[in-house]
């Protein structure tokens, strides 16, 4: 694998970047009332990608905070990632077709898999990633809130095959805690799926950065959030420890 990529990331809810724990909605921290002025900071501090999740979107299902998105996009040298509550291929296209780099697919890959097809059919698999979120091994849906009953891996293994290129695996026990990623289970993944593994979810300390990039792992890159928010160290010293 030829880099290892980090991905800032911007949580919106009600137009404000927040963090949520666990992604449990009841438990919110506000770090900020413009996603775009965060967005400027991280591109300033040298990100080559932003990664933003619509939250309300998540919920919803609907894109809701998609005008924030589509203004860093277009205002902004880094490339941009979007999740949360992209259902429709009008709403990949409207994304995808207005400055951003990728769209995120991830509860539909469960309850609409037709429509994740004709999305990666349209657009490939280095636009259209698909996010696994998992418990326990298992899938979770619906803003986390539903657990399926399909293992992580297996799910990965169909879309490979539907040509799937890009994979974004949140660990959900690990998220917004602090405490390390699951190195094994994402290292896993890739090994397993041959794709790039994007890992998302526990990330607390340059350290963590390091074994994720470890070269006989083969993930592809990082999502940053609350490490980044709450002081753990700065985007520019991330950087510096992965080149």
């Amino acid at each position: 694998m030829s880099s290892f990529t980090l991905y800032p990331a911007i949580d919106m809810r009600g137009g404000k970047c927040v963090r949520l724990l666990q992604g449990d909605y009841n438990q919110e921290t506000v770090y900020g009332d413009s996603p775009f002025d965060m967005a400027k900071q991280f591109a300033d501090q040298g990100a080559e990608w932003i990664h933003m999740v619509d939250l309300d979107g998540a919920k919803d299902g609907k894109k809701v905070n998609h005008e924030h998105v589509i203004r860093v996009a277009k205002e902004l040298a880094a490339k941009v990632q979007i999740g949360g509550g992209i259902r429709t291929m009008e709403d990949v296209s409207y994304y995808l077709e207005n400055g951003v780099d990728r769209v995120i697919l991830g509860s539909a890959a469960v309850s609409n898999p037709d429509f994740v097809r004709e999305a990666l059919n349209r657009y490939s698999g280095s636009r259209v990633a698909i996010g696994l979120d998992a418990r326990d091994g298992f899938v979770a849906t619906e803003g986390w809130v539903e657990t399926s009953h399909i293992m992580a891996v297996d799910l990965a293994k169909r879309l490979v095959e539907e040509g799937a290129e890009t994979f974004i695996f949140t660990d959900i026990s690990k998220d917004g805690m602090l405490q390390g990623p699951n190195v094994e289970a994402i290292g896993e993944l890739a090994r397993i799926t041959g794709k790039e593994v994007i890992a998302s979810g526990g990330v607390s300390s340059i350290d963590d950065l390091v074994s994720l990039k470890k070269d006989d792992r083969n993930i592809a890159g990082a999502i940053i959030g609350k490490a980044l928010y709450t002081g753990r160290f700065t985007l520019s010293d991330a950087l510096g420890s992965v080149k």
